[in-house]
């Protein structure tokens, strides 16, 4: 039994994988086929580009977050009903968790999931140089499969033919195309990646050009062919059915609030919670049936003044805190509860004031990097000696103008401290956690909405 998988990884971030990566998904529907899109490491804006592509929820697969069985069930899982499978890798080929360590990099994951990698090589301004770079991706772990080559930005088809004959006699491994430079496959970008797919409207015609742009010059059916694999077995375990917490999960979800890995909402489930969708942005209040709130990440800043003029919104999710109601609120959530958000341009727009503090953003990175936390004293999220992990990702900065408790203590591989406010039943802080890689967490939060319920 075979299953069809392939790695889409760069040679550095930034290297075009993106575009590329969607683009294949795109021609490959074009011939007819399901394909299921797959980011590696805590990403979630560029898989809302793969769904938008494929009509299938794109999942992320992360090996420092997650155990390796839970990684795997999370792929096959995602893969059933597939044809193929395409997953896009992160930052650089080799660059994960550690820079001594292929813990956490799109190398890992790919050898963890048997799934050969096309490699994406920046080609401007090289010939021979390219099998050279080639060559040194695949001795530095011999235990990787660097199946195949697209050369990108390259300036014409004969500087391709040149960069074809130099790594297929060298490497050994096929080069299957090539991209010109050409500023029509670019997505747009913004301070953390792509602009989320959700704000763009209307996406088929552009996806729909990727798709040609990438068919073009880039042999479809070649890795096609070296995307048959062994089919990959996993034991279900995780996202089966948990328990019974028949309780109601009220999920921001819009242009604003939409950093959600599909684990987390489909362990929600599994528990059997039920999830439902508002939109602060749109105007739409808590629901009332909400037992629960799961306030996401997002940019909340690039929609602060519609954010600020939704008063019901914020009145009606302030009331529900005054009165207990459970809330996990992760990065833009945390945003959101505050006293107020200050944009770069130097507007200042009022949020939600639950939280006593002030969001200002800034032009600088404020933090980057995985993160293993625990519960400070009172967050019902932990018990004592649990552990959970997750990642942080932003150029805000939240200032207390009250006193508040802490939410997290927080390891990095720049040390230890302290993370994130706890008010009333309101858990907030920057980290965006992983409940695969520790579900008891979530399962607290799950059972305080219950009681809280009970009590009213």
């Amino acid at each position: 039994m075979t299953a069809r998988r392939v790695v889409v990884a760069g040679v550095s971030s930034g290297a075009g994988k993106t575009s590329i990566a969607i683009g294949l998904m795109a021609a490959l529907i074009k011939k007819g086929l399901t394909v299921q899109g797959f980011k590696c490491g805590p990403d979630y804006i560029d898989p809302s580009y793969h769904t938008a592509v494929t009509g299938r929820p794109s999942r992320n697969l992360d090996s420092w977050m997650l155990p390796e069985d839970v990684m795997k069930e999370v792929f096959v899982k995602g893969s059933e009903g597939a044809d193929l499978s395409i997953i896009e890798g992160v930052m650089g080929f080799y660059d994960g968790k550690s820079p001594t360590s292929n813990q956490g990099s799109t190398a890992e994951i790919s050898t963890l999931l048997g799934a050969p990698t096309i490699l994406i090589v920046d080609c401007s301004a090289m010939a021979r140089s390219a099998a050279a770079i080639v060559k040194g991706f695949q001795l530095l772990d011999p235990g990787v499969t660097i199946a195949g080559v697209i050369a990108n930005k390259v300036g014409s088809e004969g500087h391709y033919q040149l960069i074809k004959e130099a790594v297929e006699q060298e490497c050994g491994i096929p080069v299957c195309g090539y991209l010109l430079k050409d500023k029509s496959i670019e997505m747009p970008e913004r301070h953390l990646g792509l602009v989320p797919s959700i704000e763009r409207g209307e996406l088929d015609e552009q996806l729909d050009q990727l798709g040609d742009v990438v068919a073009e010059t880039v042999d479809i059916e070649q890795i096609y062919q070296i995307s048959e694999q062994p089919a990959l077995k996993a034991e279900p375990s995780m996202f089966q059915r948990r328990g019974a917490i028949d309780v109601t999960v009220a999920v921001a979800r819009d242009e604003a609030f939409n950093f959600y890995y599909q684990e987390n909402l489909d362990l929600m489930e599994a528990y059997g919670a039920q999830v439902v969708y508002f939109s602060p942005l749109k105007g739409e209040v808590l629901p009332p049936e909400a037992d629960g709130v799961y306030l996401g990440g997002g940019f909340p800043e690039q929609f602060a003044e519609q954010l600020a003029e939704n008063r019901a919104v914020r009145q009606s999710v302030r009331e529900a805190i005054e009165n207990g109601l459970p809330v996990l609120a992760e990065c833009g959530g945390l945003m959101y509860l505050s006293e107020s958000i200050t944009t770069i341009d130097g507007n200042t727009y009022p949020m939600a004031g639950v939280l006593p503090g002030k969001t200002e953003m800034q032009t600088k990175l404020a933090a980057l990097g995985y993160r293993e936390i625990s519960g400070l004293p009172n967050n019902y999220l932990f018990n004592d000696g649990m552990e959970v992990r997750g990642h942080e990702f932003h150029y805000s900065i939240f200032t207390p103008t009250g006193e508040l408790p802490g939410a997290y203590r927080v390891k990095s591989r720049f040390g230890t401290g302290e993370e994130g406010s706890l008010y009333k039943n309101v858990v907030a802080g920057y980290t965006h956690i992983h409940f695969a890689s520790n579900p008891d967490v979530l399962e607290n939060f799950l059972r305080l909405c219950k009681e809280q319920r009970n009590e009213e």
